[in-house]
This record gives structure tokens, C-alpha cells and sequence, in this order.
């Protein structure tokens, strides 16, 4: 009959398998830290940056199943609005890949629809500005109405028709004061109309158009034109809807950009000296200052977001070892800022429903290939 092992000749083999089982565990946490590191997060370092492509994908990783699911996208996809205005919007769209992202962004600057002057009838120009230089620079003034009340002018069209187009003029006629004193050398004292601007222009309703709409410039203040006596300035305007692909006047934003959302992380603890020169490599806001239970000064990272990742740490020797920078992959950082009438929150919705019906128009597309394919066959 076998005899049992003693059980202290048993106890080193159990705690060298327990230690290979912990290797491996170790081994296998770190390598999939290591991954979804690489699929979520875009590295700063001091020369160059670190997981800068999108790796998401099937077939990428194993033991990951990225294969899409429209659940799983809704559960993670989020809007969240940071501050709204009239004429500026930020928000956060977290959840989506970075073509997407870049979309919204192109849509927004290049493909929502605004009205804009097109045609410039010069009947009297004795400005020194040259005919060319003013018509281009009426163009580019950008007019408070709403361009998803008119339809897009057809290209044979010469007249245009109420649903089209708007009529603007400008006349006006630079003439001396004569309550003046005769010493006076100060333009705005000496002349009458000698400076043009934006809110000179008026709007001549075509049809109905006044029922529906009221028309002007956005801002009153945007010089045109200097003129002295005798100078006269007398035109007649057509504004068309129009793309911002086919002409940057008609683009409805100042600016659309994105940034992702910075992350930073403390590696280690950092007191004393290095406190305030931790807190100087970073943009205001961003390093806090706390005491510690040591009673010590020690930093803290209180908001991320608002750094401008200039990596300015990475220049002090005895810092850039305490310090990982990253940005995280799908969380964009949106800055809109509407040049026209309209809200940045309506041009943000504009260009979803413009990138909506590009979809459902390539869906399309897909099926009419299929069915021709199956046609053929």
C-alpha cells in the first residue's frame, strides 16, 4: 500500500506552481493592459507620438471581439454639451472613431448650405477701390438668414425668383459737412457717409419674402469702404444659396475643429522643489497644489482638459521620468463657432441630417449594384 507524501515536502511544489501561476496572470494582465493601451489611448513622448492609428477593427487583437454591434455602440456613444451661445458651442462626442469625428467637421465646414452675396451689379463706383476688390469684398460679408427657407438657384437661371434668390443694394455718397468747424481735421467730423460699412447695405424683399424672413448682415460694423466728397458708391446685389465646397463664403463656421481629450498621469509622487515647476510646464489649471499627509506640498493633476499638450515637461530631466501625457482615441473635444444667422446647435444638426442621407444614399447605391448583379447573373 502507497504511502501519502509528507505534506512539508508538498508545500515548496504548491508554492512554485502558485508562483507560475502568478507569472503567468501577471504576464497576461500586463499584455492586455499593454493592448487596450494601444487601442485607447495616443501617446505622447518626448520625440514622437505612440498609437497614432485606429486598431479597432476584427481581427486586430485576439481575445477581442470588435466586430460592430449597434448595441454596443449606442451604450457607449455620448453628446455632452461643455457651453452654448448664439455664436459658439462646445461639446464633448465621445464613443465614435476619428473618420467620423472628421466628418461631422468637413460637413460642417464645406456642405451645410448658407446664403451668400453671388452677383454684384456695379451701376456707380468713384471709390478708389477697385470694381473687382468690392464685389469680392461684398461677397464675403456673411447675412443673418436662415438658407433652409430658400431652395438652390438653377445655373440657367438669370433672374431668380423669390424661392432663390434675395435682392441687396447699397447706395451711398460721401458729401462734406457744412456745420463743420474750418479748422477741423478729423474725417468724421469734416465728411458726411465717408466710411461704408456692412449695415449700409439694405435688403429689397422679392414676393413674400418679407413675410417669412427678415434679411440683413450679420454685424453692422464690417468696414467696406473709405470714400471722400464726391465719392459715390451705387450697386445692386443677388445672394444664392450656395455649398462652402464651392466658395469659402459660403461656409456657415468661423471655425469647426476637434481635439482629442488629453490625459495625464503622475507616475510618481511628486513634492518639494519640483511642485512649482511641475505646475509652470503645464497650461493654467491644469497641476494643482495639495498638502499631503507628510504635510508636504505635493501635486495633483486637477483638469487634463484644459492642457495644451505642448510636452514642455519632457524638457526637465528630473520630471519627464514622473509624467505620462496621452490623449484618449474617441473622446473629441468640438469647437463651433457660426459665422452665419444661424446657432451653432442647428448647424451641428444640420450636418448629422447631411451625413445621414449621404448614408442612406451609399445604402442605396448598394442595393441597385446587388440587384444589377443578381440581374446578370
Amino acid at each position: 500500500m502507497q504511502q501519502n507524501k509528507p505534506l512539508h515536502n508538498q508545500i515548496p511544489k504548491r508554492n512554485q506552481l502558485y508562483r507560475k501561476v502568478l507569472i503567468k496572470l501577471t504576464l497576461e494582465t500586463s499584455k492586455m493592459y499593454h493592448i487596450e493601451e494601444m487601442r485607447t489611448r495616443l501617446t505622447l513622448n518626448e520625440q514622437s507620438l505612440s498609437n497614432v492609428h485606429t486598431t479597432d477593427f476584427p481581427g486586430s487583437y485576439s481575445g477581442y471581439n470588435d466586430a460592430w454591434d449597434s448595441r454596443k455602440f449606442i451604450s457607449n456613444f455620448r453628446v455632452k454639451i461643455i457651453s452654448i451661445d448664439d455664436k459658439e458651442m462646445q461639446f464633448d462626442m465621445i464613443g465614435i472613431d476619428a473618420s467620423i469625428a472628421n466628418a461631422f467637421r468637413r460637413i460642417l465646414i464645406a456642405e451645410v448650405p448658407t446664403m451668400a452675396i453671388e452677383k454684384v451689379f456695379l451701376y456707380n463706383n468713384t471709390s478708389v477701390i477697385q470694381d473687382e476688390v468690392l464685389a469680392h469684398r461684398l461677397g464675403l460679408i456673411p447675412l443673418d438668414v436662415d438658407a433652409r427657407l430658400f431652395e438652390f438657384r438653377q445655373t440657367d437661371d438669370l433672374e431668380g425668383t423669390a424661392e432663390d434668390t434675395l435682392d441687396l443694394e447699397l447706395n451711398i455718397k460721401c458729401t462734406k459737412n457744412p456745420s463743420a468747424p474750418k479748422d477741423a481735421t478729423d474725417p468724421n467730423v469734416m465728411y458726411k457717409h465717408h466710411k461704408v460699412f456692412s449695415g449700409d447695405i439694405v435688403w429689397i424683399p422679392k414676393g413674400n419674402q418679407s413675410d417669412v424672413s427678415c434679411v440683413k448682415p450679420v454685424h453692422d460694423d464690417i468696414l467696406i469702404a473709405k470714400l471722400r466728397p464726391g465719392h459715390e458708391i451705387d450697386v445692386k446685389m443677388q445672394a444664392v444659396k450656395g455649398l462652402g465646397r464651392d466658395h469659402a463664403k459660403f461656409s456657415p463656421v468661423a471655425t469647426a475643429s476637434y481635439r482629442l481629450l488629453p490625459e495625464i498621469k503622475l507616475l510618481s509622487k511628486i513634492t518639494g522643489d519640483d511642485v512649482k515647476e511641475l505646475q509652470s510646464c503645464f497650461s493654467p489649471g491644469v497641476i494643482g497644489i495639495k498638502q499631503n499627509d507628510q504635510c508636504e506640498e505635493e501635486a495633483y493633476v486637477v483638469s487634463a482638459r484644459m492642457d495644451t499638450c505642448s510636452r514642455e515637461v519632457f524638457r526637465h530631466p528630473n520630471l519627464k521620468d514622473k509624467v505620462k501625457l496621452s490623449k484618449v482615441k474617441d473622446h473629441f473635444i468640438y469647437s463651433v463657432e457660426s459665422a452665419v444667422g444661424l446657432a451653432p446647435n442647428v448647424l451641428v444638426s444640420e450636418s448629422i441630417k447631411i451625413l445621414m442621407t449621404k448614408c442612406r444614399s451609399f445604402l442605396r447605391e448598394l442595393d441597385n449594384a446587388q440587384d444589377k448583379e443578381m440581374d446578370t447573373q
